[in-house]
């Protein structure tokens, strides 16, 4: 989306955050049965280092004075800063934090960067405020974090309902917070910032473009084409757009999308860039596309695909639904989409997922490519980062694939043993600090 305000609606449902946490630590504890996790590091490893909460003040346009609670959960750093992003919306909350920060910990280790994993926001619905009032919220936001965050400590990224805008306000604070000889060499406490200002070329298509990936090799592994196969969307904003964008470069057909306002379908066939246009024309809002039919909420999961997106928010593919989907492969643009329940409903009905932690990861893959390009001082060309993408995520997918293959277990549980045995490792090498 071109703007904040453009991102979230007002009738936006509410997420279940607390069922989040729930799905997060019942994953963590199968994975860790699988691996016969020592009970030591199972222990650092199901809490969170650090928690952040802080509140703000902020003068909004007409004068008045609003107080906003902001959170950033540090996981784990075993193998490098934190990492993760920063969103805005209704639902953050310290739980919400916590789940999200665990998940950032499992995806770094998967993709092998030197990072671990954390997350954080923004209680607050952003349509409601002006893009002045945002930067403000923003600004002072990065100013209550700046002792808690840092170029090589924590390092936040876009996320719900935050773009480049949001990480160009935060880098410019936190820098002029340094002093002056400091400064250009902090350019990369945050990434996914604008290209010209420091960030990666092709960072906003990174992880919708691991997601396309993700289906590109789950398809080749089974040999199967992309061509003609139906897929749906749940979610429009950069995630989702990108993903069906490169699959439909591939042959395959969008036929629904479903977005916070309401869903559409035709199944001959949406053409991404015609819907991606009418939707920054209608503030954001998929609604009312002259060639797609609208069709209810409720019934948007069980239509007629080979492959859905769960691009959206979490907790969305749960016990009532899963048992009405069609599709064969689910691939998790979205973190935590499926919860515990929904999940063993697919997996029992021979539905492949391929798990939020491996399918989304090319976006802190990206993440990575920014933070060295800075650290660097180096620029690199698009095709050279998607042709690094592509080897990076390729990597991923065949060690989560093929040891799902060898242990009889989903991919989810697959993705999760790796990372962990890999933060295992590292405890085990460096031992334990006294």
């Amino acid at each position: 989306m071109t703007t904040l305000t453009k991102e979230i609606k007002k009738e936006e449902k509410k997420v279940p955050v607390r069922g989040m946490m729930d799905n997060v630590m019942e994953q963590f504890e199968s994975a860790a049965n699988q691996i016969k996790l020592h009970p030591n590091i199972k222990k650092i490893l199901s809490i969170t280092n650090n928690e952040i909460i802080v509140n703000f003040p902020v003068k909004m346009d007409n004068g008045d004075v609003e107080v906003f609670t902001g959170y950033r959960v540090q996981h784990n750093n075993a193998l490098g800063p934190y990492k993760g992003g920063l969103r805005y919306h209704p639902t953050v909350d310290i739980d919400a934090a916590r789940a999200l920060a665990m998940w950032m910990t499992w995806k770094t280790s998967l993709a092998g960067l030197p990072y671990g994993g954390g997350k954080g926001g923004i209680k607050l619905d952003p349509s409601k405020y002006s893009q002045s009032e945002l930067e403000r919220i923003t600004r002072r936001f990065t100013y209550a974090l700046a002792d808690n965050i840092g170029p090589e400590h924590d390092i936040p990224a876009p996320d719900v309902n935050t773009n480049s805008q949001t990480m160009a306000w935060m880098a410019d604070t936190y820098m002029s917070t340094r002093p002056p000889a400091q400064r250009s060499a902090n350019q990369h406490v945050v990434t996914g910032k604008p290209a010209g200002s420091g960030g990666l070329e092709g960072r906003d298509r990174a992880t919708g473009y691991g997601v396309y990936l993700s289906i590109k090799f789950w398809a080749e592994k089974n040999a199967q084409v992309l061509t003609d196969k139906k897929f749906i969307v749940q979610g429009f904003g950069n995630v989702g757009y990108w993903a069906a964008y490169f699959l439909e470069q591939d042959g395959a057909k969008l036929v629904a999308v479903q977005d916070a306002n309401g869903s559409i379908q035709n199944p001959k066939g949406i053409k991404v860039e015609d819907l991606y246009n009418y939707s920054q024309i209608n503030e954001g809002s998929i609604v009312n596309f002259p060639q797609a039919q609208p069709v209810d909420n409720d019934k948007f999961f069980g239509l007629d695909c080979d492959i859905c997106i769960p691009a959206a928010l979490g907790n969305q593919i749960t016990k009532d639904n899963a048992s009405k989907i069609k599709a064969q492969l689910i691939a998790e643009g979205a973190n935590g989409p499926t919860n515990v329940e929904g999940e063993k409903i697919l997996l029992k009905r021979g539905i492949t997922i391929i798990p939020d932690i491996l399918c989304n990861s090319g976006g802190v893959v990206g993440s990575y490519f920014e933070w060295l390009q800075n650290r660097n001082g180096e620029l690199w060309q698009l095709n050279e980062v998607m042709a690094k993408l592509d080897k990076k995520l390729k990597e991923s997918f065949d060690k989560v694939y093929d040891y799902s293959r060898q242990e009889g277990i989903d991919m989810r549980t697959a993705a999760y043993c790796i990372a962990i045995q890999r933060i295992e490792r590292a405890y085990v090498q460096r031992g334990i600090f006294p």
